[in-house]
């Protein structure tokens, strides 16, 4: 995935499936390095992590 494309599931308020190593996860924001992006798990852990963006896919 691009920053260009994260960006937009950022300000959209659509419910927009993203997957890292085949889990969903929603994408907390993208990072100032500009290559990474903080991330979480779906549902009831919160527990952040921060990824490549280009290892983010959406579904």
């Amino acid at each position: 995935m691009d920053i260009k494309r994260i960006k937009q599931i950022l300000s959209s308020s659509a419910d927009i499936d993203v997957k890292y190593n085949e889990s969903s996860v929603w994408i907390d924001k993208i990072n100032e390095d500009g290559k990474t992006a903080t991330v979480h798990l779906r549902g009831p852990l919160e527990e952040r992590t921060e990824v490549e963006i280009s290892e983010l896919k959406e579904v």
